[in-house]
């Protein structure tokens, strides 16, 4: 494939180029993966209005996300993991993120650390995602090194107390660390630009985690750990305390329905991430888009809404923007690029979502990110949500 012009393209190539354990743990859903399948569907039922006519020779969709300038409403977000599909993938797609001028979110699971990204990118700021650990103590640590670090937003997710059940990571023995079988390491010799990359990087491990919480000197350890870490008591007293120790933005991540949008507006947030882990969770929950509109209805303006979830073009960002998000944050559609190209292919990645959200908001008739608003959906949309409907009337 020498001309890629879509981020289709970029999947097709990575799933060529990442081991089956890999690829599969990016491209999988929960349970029969109807969520999953639905944040790209529902997208996909939106439609545009086309307007002619219109002076289109200055475009731009530049905009700020939490007060920061960014060449397109579009951040990275992020995923469990990214220095597996790609050696040292989570300082690429920073490195990519940074030079586009978006967002880059680094997970508190990632392969390279939170000091290797800040080296990586020359001090610049990125925002670090947090989940909330049973030990208190390394939290707390994580968000010192965050903070230290030069990260000016803090990413707390809230929809994974409990691991949601995913077939395919299951068959395939993804586990933390991944669990080697004699049938991964063959797939894995069959992917040779994949494992001379692994075999030039130090960085095999869980990079914020591995030598620095309590009793986890090596990725044996980590094992144990990992398994009993994640807490399912989490309440909202927890997201105060983090609230407390936390004093720059702070986003809540997992958010799908209004009420518990009401409850983070409360808590604290600066933006919520209206998101339902890529499918990777509850199985038969609504779709991102779907459950936007009454989100964006209840905390009004006084808090950032953005979405994440079946964001695989610029169109699928534009119909966001229409129906309320003030961005959005993509995982597979960025490591995708990073699995076909490595930096390279997210930086393609980014360039492709950029064309097609210029592109689309010209055709209708819109020629700047301001402007964007349900005046650019059909009312007769099928399964549009009602309060969409309402905002274009």
């Amino acid at each position: 494939m020498t001309v890629i012009t879509c981020i289709e393209d970029l999947r097709v190539l990575a799933r060529r180029r990442v081991p089956k354990m890999f690829y599969d743990y990016v491209d999988v859903g929960s349970w029969t993966e109807s969520t999953y399948r639905a944040n790209e569907a529902d997208l996909q039922r939106i439609l545009l209005r086309q307007r002619v006519a219109v002076d289109l020779s200055e475009r731009s969709v530049r905009s700020r996300l939490l007060g920061r300038d960014v060449t397109m409403p579009v951040a990275i977000a992020p995923t469990g993991l990214t220095g597996m599909v790609h050696a040292d993938g989570e300082i690429l797609a920073a490195r990519a993120a940074q030079r586009f001028g978006v967002p880059f979110t680094l997970s508190t699971v990632s392969i390279c650390s939170i000091e290797d990204v800040a080296e990586a990118t020359g001090g610049h700021p990125f925002w670090f995602q947090l989940y909330m650990m049973r030990d208190r103590r390394f939290v707390e640590q994580l968000i010192r090194r965050a903070h230290t670090a030069n990260c000016d937003a803090l990413v707390l997710t809230l929809d994974l107390p409990i691991s949601g059940q995913r077939h395919k990571d299951l068959k395939n023995g993804l586990t933390a660390p991944p669990r080697l079988s004699a049938r991964n390491l063959l797939n894995m010799m069959s992917k040779p630009a994949w494992c001379l990359g692994m075999l030039g990087t130090r960085r095999r491990t869980f990079g914020n985690i591995v030598g620095h919480a309590e009793g986890v000197g090596d990725m044996a350890s980590m094992a144990d750990w990992s398994s009993r870490q994640y807490d399912p008591s989490m309440t909202w007293d927890d997201i105060a305390w983090v609230r407390r120790l936390w004093d720059r933005k702070l986003i809540l991540k997992g958010i799908l329905d209004a009420e518990d949008a009401r409850l983070a507006q409360q808590a604290g947030a600066d933006a919520i991430i209206v998101s339902n882990h890529g499918g990777r969770q509850l199985d038969g929950a609504p779709s991102t888009i779907r459950a936007l509109p009454p989100i964006v209805a209840a905390v009004g303006a006084r808090t950032e809404v953005h979405l994440d979830g079946g964001i695989r073009s610029g169109q699928d960002v534009l119909k966001a923007l229409a129906l309320g998000a003030h961005g959005v944050h993509i995982g597979r559609a960025m490591l995708y690029g990073l699995g076909a190209l490595g930096e390279a292919g997210v930086t393609r990645a980014l360039e492709i979502l950029h064309k097609e959200l210029d592109l689309t908001m010209a055709f209708c008739g819109r020629t700047a990110i301001g402007q964007v608003d349900a005046g650019v959906l059909l009312q007769d949309t099928p399964d549009l949500p009602p309060v969409a409907l309402a905002a274009v009337a």
